[in-house]
């Protein structure tokens, strides 16, 4: 049944989600900071240990695992070059103490598909997906929703017969438009470069499916308004490039020209779901990346009749059975 349906907000009052995995969301206190797990579906929530101080003001959370089986949170913090980050396990129940991220250059990652550079989800052609986040996207204050404000996406390379172990990518937008994609493991991060010039005014949003992780893009040229999806790939070297995979129908598109619209997208599968807002027009988008099919989604009208605007989107699993 293709419809929109109201869960309750299982945790603290005051709270906002940050992140998701696995049938389980991340709700964090703007003011305090404090960290809760919470299954939406159930309303069963959980508050974390308060994460251990770090350097810098905090850049982006990510969460990774879940789905029954055990959960990591990631925190961002400091100014580039200067990265750290400091990991949750819930396994342990207990935060790792904060690391310092190394830069690694492009020159050396060039061949090395593990690196954050080339790693997209395990794809033969070492290829990279992105989706990008919200605003406009190279002012350094940028305004987003208290929601999207840290998000950042986790993409999972499997594990695989020939001893090579699961690893993690986490993905963000800095605060100077450019896109860091953080291997966790190696504990190392790159800068990408930018998807359109930086004068070239856009909304842009970062965000994992299918596997990897896509770069969504709404700007506009030539009188009308286009909204496309990038993938960067860094196969053959030469410092790696940006092309287009999909791009919403110029009818489609066309309506939000002139409307300095934000938009925000989340993944799940193989779809990637766009939310476009701003003062004057707003929709909900439903995107098949592999055959570039899209369709508009209804209205969500709430209690009173009100059409609600959305302004941040979470993708998880819902399942009874998970426990926080």
């Amino acid at each position: 049944m293709r419809s929109w349906t109201h869960h309750c907000r299982p945790a603290a009052t005051g709270s906002v989600p940050v992140a998701a995995s696995g049938g389980l969301v991340l709700y964090r206190a703007p003011d305090t900071g404090a960290l809760a797990v919470a299954n939406p579906l159930t309303g069963s929530s959980r508050p974390l240990p308060p994460p251990p101080p770090q350097q810098g003001d905090l850049q982006a959370v990510a969460m990774y695992g879940g789905g029954g089986a055990p959960y990591c949170v990631a925190l961002f913090s400091g100014e580039l070059p200067h990265l750290s980050m400091a990991v949750f396990d819930s396994s342990t129940n207990l935060w790792e103490e904060p690391v310092a991220l190394a830069r690694k250059p492009k020159s050396d990652s060039d061949g090395d598909s593990s690196s954050p550079d080339e790693q997209g989800g395990g794809n033969d052609d070492d290829t990279v997906y992105f989706l990008s986040k919200s605003g406009d996207v190279v002012a350094t204050n940028m305004q987003r929703s208290a929601s999207k404000q840290y998000s950042a996406v986790a993409v999972m390379t499997p594990s695989s017969g020939d001893g090579h172990v699961a690893t993690c990518c986490c993905y963000f937008l800095s605060s100077s438009g450019t896109i860091v994609a953080c291997d966790v493991a190696r504990r190392a991060f790159v800068e990408l470069p930018r998807v359109l010039p930086v004068y070239h005014e856009y909304s842009i949003d970062v965000v994992a499916c299918g596997g990897g992780a896509y770069a969504v893009v709404l700007s506009e040229h030539l009188d009308t308004a286009s909204l496309r999806v990038w993938e960067y790939s860094s196969a053959g070297g030469g410092g790696g490039e940006w092309r287009q995979v999909a791009a919403m129908p110029p009818a489609m598109s066309h309506g939000f020209y002139g409307k300095k619209a934000d938009i925000n997208c989340v993944g799940h599968g193989d779809r990637l779901m766009v939310c476009v807002s701003s003062g004057e027009a707003n929709g909900c988008f439903m995107c098949d990346v592999s055959s570039n099919s899209w369709e508009e989604l209804p209205k969500y009208v709430d209690g009173d009749g009100e059409t609600t605007e959305f302004l941040a989107a979470f993708s998880f699993e819902p399942r009874l059975e998970i426990n926080v």
